[in-house]
């Protein structure tokens, strides 16, 4: 089940966000259940509660690799400043790029993703950066120096799952060799297993865990539709067809019938 990332053996393929857990004692215990072993920060985020309250403790107590975002930058010279921020607070060169471009959508801006991009690789950033499933932009940010992206599902937070399957398959077909991570927009298990199914590497979320009424259980039940859907996609799903199929073919053989 495990596989490589920006160079690093992982065996878990649920990547999990931070932000938004009820108390401390629930971020650590939901790490626990849903098995990740990358967990993202965003140094700009608003603990529960207002302050620290104790969660980058429960973060740094999980002994999951950071990976801080730069959440809520809007153009390319903000979110390199808050990179370097990140990594000399964290001691970290691994980053989740975000610039948004649109405030109702949170839609990455996909010009100023690839020039910070372009200069954090520079900079001697592992760069791992949010973006939409349009092909060429993605094409761009590897062109860049990334090794590794982070397409949409949906917007994030809004819990609708895949909402665009055609250009996320796509994409998965045209970047064989490229590690692709269903990131943001995921409410649901199914909506993480469909992704898997897809043959995607991994899925990153937060909100579906984070305002689960039960938070723990809900992170359990993402790490087993993970784990189901890469299972399945190794095991070679069933391509649909637009007739049925007998499943026990009778013509021309023998066949008992029952009493």
């Amino acid at each position: 089940m495990g596989f490589e990332l920006a160079g690093v053996g992982v065996q878990s393929r649920f990547l999990l966000g931070t932000a938004g857990y009820p108390s401390p004692e629930v971020l650590q215990r939901a790490i626990a259940a849903s098995g990740a072993e990358i967990v993202t920060v965003g140094l700009r985020r608003q603990l529960a509660g207002g302050g620290d309250n104790g969660f980058i403790e429960a973060i740094r107590a999980s002994g999951c690799r950071l990976l801080p975002n730069t959440a809520g930058c809007s153009s390319a010279r903000e979110a390199i400043t808050l990179a370097h921020m990140a990594r000399e607070l964290l001691g970290t060169c691994w980053l989740k790029l975000e610039v948004v471009g649109d405030e109702h959508t949170l839609a990455p801006d996909p010009f100023e993703l690839v020039a910070a991009a372009t200069q954090l690789v520079k900079d001697g950033f592992e760069v791992f950066p949010y973006c939409t499933e349009d092909l060429v932009t993605c094409r761009r940010l590897l062109d860049a120096g990334c090794r590794v992206l982070m397409p949409w599902g949906a917007p994030i937070g809004s819990g609708q799952g895949l909402a665009h399957p055609l250009g996320l398959r796509t994409l998965r077909a045209r970047l064989p060799g490229v590690p692709l991570i269903v990131d943001a927009g995921l409410g649901a298990p199914s909506h993480a297993a469909q992704a898997m199914e897809l043959g995607f590497d991994a899925v990153l979320l937060n909100s579906a865990v984070a305002q689960a009424v039960d938070p723990v259980s809900m992170a359990r039940a993402f790490r087993l539709a993970i784990e189901a859907g890469r299972l399945g996609h190794e095991a070679g799903l069933l391509t649909p067809q637009d007739m049925a199929v007998p499943s026990t073919p009778v013509t021309g053989r023998p066949f008992l019938v029952g009493a």
